[in-house]
């Protein structure tokens, strides 16, 4: 997916500055919804080669392309949503206000939002969804490796931390070993207790 065809469709449109969002996380036992924007340019010269869904490339291609976008996009933001957010609101609703956060975070401000999937954002910008918006639109697979990139990180982080749950490898996602932890030491301070309720006994982590 190199070609920006729908940033180039919508900048024929009059619209000059085309934001595609994109999340990481929704499915996870534990840790944020981390949710990403990103403004590609149109300049040939700052054309980054090898863009798709950031779950069809390997972590070191993701890491690679994650340092290019943010080194020749023209600008990006990172947004998390928490896991107490979540629990209190629900996962879409937290991924709405992910998007919404990090599209306000944008150092220039788009006058088009591209969304991967079906999700109706809360602005007032003009904005359209699309399913499998990450392998399709540029700027949406541009969003979707920043905002892997940035959770993956930040899940070995919290490795360090909690050990016994594996982080480091599941980033959060309920794997055997992931649930067997929950089981044996209780939950930590980033899992999400609306996910958990089949295998928890109400123990926490001291």
């Amino acid at each position: 997916m190199d070609e920006l065809t729908y940033e180039r469709q919508y900048f024929s449109m009059g619209y000059a500055a085309v934001a595609g969002v994109d999340e990481v996380g929704r499915g996870p036992l534990a840790g944020p919804v981390v949710c990403a924007a990103v403004i590609l340019s149109l300049d040939e010269e700052k054309r980054i080669l090898g863009i798709d869904d950031s779950k069809k490339l390997s972590a070191k291609k993701r890491e690679e392309l994650a340092a290019r976008i943010r080194e020749a996009a023209r600008a990006f933001s990172v947004a998390e949503v928490d896991e107490r957010t979540i629990d209190e609101i629900n996962i879409l609703q937290a991924t709405r206000l992910g998007m919404k956060n990090a599209i306000q975070g944008l150092k220039i401000a788009p006058n088009f939002v591209l969304t991967d999937g079906n999700m109706t954002l809360d602005i007032a910008i003009p904005q359209r969804s699309i399913v499998k918006g990450d392998a399709l639109v540029c700027s949406i697979g541009a969003a979707s490796i920043v905002a892997k990139v940035y959770r993956d990180e930040l899940m070995r982080r919290y490795a360090e931390e909690f050990p016994e749950y594996g982080f480091e490898k599941n980033v959060g996602y309920g794997t055997k070993q992931h649930i067997d932890a929950i089981r044996e030491f209780g939950i930590c301070r980033i899992h999400r207790k609306t996910f958990i309720k089949k295998f928890w006994d109400g123990r926490e982590r001291t």
